[in-house]
């Protein structure tokens, strides 16, 4: 019976994997006992050949249902090859007006792909590095359980 447990996981993960066609990248990261400390910084490096197809950038958060506000500001800054950098303040809106979390949830875990940039070309070869912290008033943010990044070919 263990066998057939493996060949279906097995199974499973190739049929998922192989469904993303569009995704360039796609890195989570945890954040420590899923409390999110103002110094924690998370770092993400992305090589890039194409600069000719256009991409659509997403954040990804993970949050418990006891997170405590319906949003979450972010401080993004990228690095592009050639040392030149910018820098992003985004708001993730978690919840609606009403209360009720935004995104996939599954329990008390609710997950969100938040639109970053839409159909946007990378300028140079070669790699990016995002720095995501978060930008709330809080240094020591409760709940926010995993936060990454998705960058995917952009539809026509």
């Amino acid at each position: 019976m263990k066998l057939k447990a493996v060949l279906f996981l097995i199974a499973a993960v190739m049929l998922f994997s192989s469904c993303d066609s569009k995704r360039i990248f796609e890195e989570n990261k945890e954040i420590n006992g899923y409390v999110w400390d103002i110094k924690d910084v998370k770092l993400f490096e992305v090589t890039v050949a194409d600069t000719v197809t256009q991409n659509n950038f997403f954040i990804n958060v993970r949050n418990a249902d006891s997170y405590p506000f319906s949003n979450l500001y972010l401080f993004i800054k990228t690095t592009f090859p050639n040392g030149k950098f910018s820098h992003d303040t985004l708001e993730c809106k978690l919840a609606n007006d009403e209360g009720r979390w935004l995104g996939r949830g599954l329990g008390d875990i609710w997950d969100n792909q938040i639109p970053f940039k839409k159909a946007k070309r990378f300028p140079l070869k070669g790699k990016y590095t995002f720095q995501i912290e978060q930008g709330m008033r809080a240094t020591k943010l409760p709940m926010i359980m995993d936060i990454g990044i998705r960058i995917e070919k952009a539809g026509k």
